[in-house]
């Protein structure tokens, strides 16, 4: 029998090492469409070339093109429905993707289907000569473009003062995701009330952030929705919007996710979402028993894929493939070789010039006295944190550490052993 050739948006060798470790996949070739250069470590995303590109690349193949999947964010989430339609391979509609994608039109959708878990939302044009003297939202708030990823030009507004500072940045910025996100909306029916809330825009919210931050991870396949997992997200920081570990399983109580799981079933259901995987951002405040959805995310989470690798014993990048081939995912039934996993995010809050990273025979020794760690150096030696790309609004991530443990407390342990080898230096 032929294999099937999947082409992965951007395939990077991180990913690609568990792509080929998923269950059938000695039946499987992966491919890479287009390079993480122009679509991933970049701020000038050129759409029609990233899909003429893509185009003669599924064109040229001389075998069949079976699935066209991706982890990334943004381009790779509002590319993707755009080939799969124009090679007829299953997957939501365009319309389908934006209703998740676009925050404004989510939170219209979401207010719809649960409005006790939306909070107060208002759009507003950070152009607008008259916006800073009638903020849309009484202080404090969150303002953020209605389409960007990784928390940038994502502020939170306590006063005037911040929220000048935030439109400053805002105008500065938002044309790196503002640009290529209309040419995707411009493909798009759009509402009536949605369409003239383009890329330039942004979205106010009431603030949600305080308490518990959980992401649910599932997919739905022939109108079907399933969850598989749930992560917690810890952070950090002087506004707490740094994340600081993504942990695998949720300590959340069943109850609390089981609220979870019907609103995301609710929300997907409504959207006409598809045949794809998904994730959903919750925050849960124990004080008062309140769930708040976040935002929709049209894919599976890349950070995520190592922990569910370690904890399931195949990572969720099983479902994005399985479902973009219309089969409902296979994960191994013995699990993985640990009970926890994390991924922990080493942050500085203050810029710096970095004098000195780790070097790759450090990193080896340390991956190799500790089993089920993995870890990746972000930063440059001799280069400005501030210089790296896709950062947030209040840090830098300098690195990452992948690790598995038969507790919490075991990954605590080798966390704190692997700080301390670490050998990072910072002038601030």
């Amino acid at each position: 029998m032929a294999k099937q050739n999947i082409f992965v948006m951007a395939m990077d060798d991180f990913h690609q090492v568990m792509l080929e470790r998923l269950l059938g996949s000695e039946d499987m070739v992966f491919h890479p469409l287009l390079d993480m250069k122009t679509a991933v470590d970049t701020i000038d995303y050129d759409m029609a070339e990233l899909l003429d590109r893509a185009r003669q690349t599924l064109e040229d193949f001389p075998g069949t093109v079976d699935a066209i999947v991706g982890y990334w964010d943004f381009p790779t989430c509002s590319l993707l429905p755009i080939l799969r339609r124009e090679w007829s391979l299953p997957g939501p509609s365009l319309e389908a993707t934006l209703r998740c994608e676009h925050k404004y039109w989510a939170r219209t959708e979401e207010v719809q289907v649960a409005p006790r878990q939306t909070p107060r939302f208002a759009s507003l044009n950070p152009f607008d000569e008259n916006v800073l003297d009638t903020p849309p939202l009484p202080y404090p708030f969150w303002i953020k473009p209605v389409r960007a990823h990784s928390s940038q030009l994502g502020f939170h507004v306590n006063n005037r003062q911040d929220f000048e500072h935030a439109l400053e940045q805002t105008r500065d910025g938002i044309h790196v995701f503002a640009k290529p996100f209309n040419y995707i909306l411009a493909m798009a029916q759009l509402p009536d009330d949605i369409a003239p809330v383009d890329g330039w825009h942004c979205i106010a919210e009431e603030i949600i952030s305080e308490g518990r931050q959980c992401t649910l991870e599932g997919y739905v396949l022939n109108g079907e929705v399933e969850i598989y997992g749930a992560v917690d997200s810890l952070r950090e920081g002087a506004v707490g919007s740094s994340f600081s570990r993504y942990q695998y399983p949720s300590s959340l109580p069943a109850s609390v996710q089981d609220i979870m799981v019907q609103d995301c079933r609710r929300f997907i259901k409504r959207t006409g979402f598809d045949n794809s995987p998904f994730n959903i951002e919750f925050f849960y405040n124990e004080k008062n028993a309140t769930v708040w959805m976040l935002e929709v995310n049209t894919r599976c989470s890349k950070s995520h894929s190592p922990l569910f690798e370690m904890v399931d014993g195949s990572s969720n990048l099983q479902a994005m493939v399985d479902v973009a081939l219309g089969r409902k995912p296979a994960f191994p039934p013995e699990g993985g070789k640990y009970r926890y996993a994390a991924k922990i995010m080493l942050r500085e809050h203050q810029d710096a010039v970095v004098e000195r990273v780790p070097g790759a025979d450090e990193v080896r020794a340390i991956e190799k006295d500790i089993p089920g760690c993995h870890i990746k150096v972000e930063a440059e030696q001799g280069g400005r944190l501030s210089d790296m790309l896709h950062q947030d609004s209040y840090s830098f991530e300098y690195a990452l550490l992948f690790l598995g443990g038969d507790s919490v407390e075991e990954i605590d342990k080798q966390a704190g052993h692997i700080k301390a080898r670490l050998d990072f230096r910072f002038r601030h």
